[in-house]
């Protein structure tokens, strides 16, 4: 049950939303100010009535795929993990690059498939894909700005939606994202791979088996220095540094708290309810454009407002606490945060200890190694993980197995969309309350109250 105030809080969010919509629709509009409503800035949602419980579609026997964007992890998806999924079959391809996409189709044919359709036309020629093609299942690893548009093609063309993270950059995307999903009855999940890292799932059976007792605050973060990454003359380095241009706040949160969002069952029993974040200043791309680029390259002239470091602090509506970092400008080797906090210990990770209170030597950490004996989640030691090759010690094949997994049983997804938009959407929320001096902003519920009364993903076996 919500606490009073907020029940207060969104039933206003819900009426000051319908009243909007009503008064587009009915020439009112001006109206609207004065109602002067409290509760959630205005998220652009509109009162769709969807599932309760989590979206199923029907069991398949094989998965077709199409994929939007086949560079470096487009094409790492495909030849280290889809490629090598028991039914599963790639249909098409799509890029702004042909020879990507020849690349793809060839290696597709050298496994043993037919050779996938082409497509690559433009930017918007996944629009064709999503039309054309008798698909499953839509991929895409595109630049941000992308997922929603290839996402949203997919399921208005009854496809399930599949993207990388984050899976939208605005409010309006993420409620585009679960609206569409919901009134399409199709599958969007972002395939957020730090969920099935090993120490994460580790700490997400340790929780189930409440080992940690109840859980009460998390720390997490993503810490890795792009700057040679964002200045790039390909890849990523084509689109990812723009962002750091018009964009201050924690672009990029999904890896640190989906973890953490999985062991706190957020919208499966509680829910992010408001936040606050603050960026320090922003130094390190300006060094590195003075240190690494020649006198004549014209991004030396360049401006970017992204602080070298943001800090978030997330509280949820059953009062847990939740701290985010994003660090992506500086100088340092790669790592994440990943803690979680209970009231009979914690488990940290970066680096990996463990201490529980009664099982643990008094006041002393613990290494993983014997919890990983004992607690290892069953999909490590499954033979899916024995056929892992690569992707950050096997995550990425394990999150791919386990949509093609579920997709082919009927079973409802890990991640589902309101995960994709409550995760993404900490990405437009930090901003506005770096831009708002680090004032309070709430987080909406994409979930519409469904949150109570869903079930935490539980423990699957391999």
């Amino acid at each position: 049950m919500l606490p009073t105030n907020d029940r207060m809080n969104e039933a206003a969010s819900h009426d000051r939303r319908e009243f909007l919509r009503l008064g587009a629709i009915g020439g009112v509009s001006s109206l609207v100010a004065a109602l002067n409503l409290p509760g959630c800035a205005t998220t652009g949602a509109r009162p769709v009535a969807g599932p309760r419980s989590p979206l199923t579609a029907p069991p398949m026997p094989r998965v077709r795929m199409g994929f939007v964007g086949v560079g470096g992890m487009g094409s790492h998806h495909v030849l280290n993990c889809f490629l090598k999924l028991e039914g599963v079959e790639i249909k098409a391809v799509c890029d702004i690059v042909p020879e990507k996409v020849k690349r793809i189709q060839d290696e597709v044919e050298k496994a043993g498939q037919p050779r996938p359709a082409a497509y690559d036309r433009g930017p918007r020629d996944f629009e064709r894909l999503c039309a054309e093609q008798d698909l499953d299942l839509v991929f895409t690893a595109t630049p941000w700005e992308w997922h929603v548009p290839v996402c949203v093609a997919a399921m208005k063309n009854g496809k399930h939606a599949a993207t990388e993270v984050p899976a939208a950059v605005t409010l309006d995307e993420c409620w585009e994202l679960v609206e569409t999903a919901e009134k399409q009855r199709k599958h969007c999940v972002m395939m957020e791979n730090c969920c099935y890292d090993r120490a994460e799932m580790l700490t997400l059976n340790l929780v189930r088996k409440g080992l940690l007792g109840e859980v009460l605050h998390g720390e997490c973060g993503y810490l890795h220095d792009l700057r040679g990454v964002k200045f790039s003359t390909d890849g990523e380095g084509l689109w990812r540094r723009a962002h750091s241009q018009t964009r201050n706040g924690n672009l990029y949160p999904t890896h640190g708290l989906g973890p953490i969002s999985q062991c706190m069952n957020i919208n499966r029993g509680d829910r992010f309810s408001h936040l606050v974040s603050m960026s320090g200043p922003s130094r390190g791309m300006q060094l590195y454009q003075k240190e690494h680029l020649k006198p004549d390259d014209a991004r030396r002239s360049e401006t970017y407002k992204l602080g070298d470091i943001n800090l978030t602090l997330i509280a949820t509506a059953l009062g847990r606490t939740i701290y985010l970092m994003h660090d992506t400008n500086l100088p340092r080797p790669y790592s994440r945060i990943h803690i979680v906090q209970g009231t009979r210990g914690l488990l940290e990770k970066w680096p990996e200890r463990v201490y529980i209170e009664g099982r643990s030597p008094n006041d002393d950490w613990e290494k993983l190694d014997k919890y990983f004996e004992e607690f290892e989640h069953p999909l490590w030691k499954s033979e899916a993980v024995k056929k892992a090759a690569g992707g950050h010690g096997g995550m990425d094949f394990l999150e791919d197995y386990r949509l093609i997994q579920c997709l082919r049983a009927g079973a409802a997804t890990d991640m589902d969309v309101y995960d994709a938009a409550s995760w993404s959407s900490i990405c437009a929320l930090t901003e506005k309350s770096v831009a708002g001096r680090t004032r309070p902003v709430d987080v909406p519920d994409f979930t519409r109250g469904r949150w109570q009364d869903r079930q935490p993903l539980g423990i699957v076996e391999g």
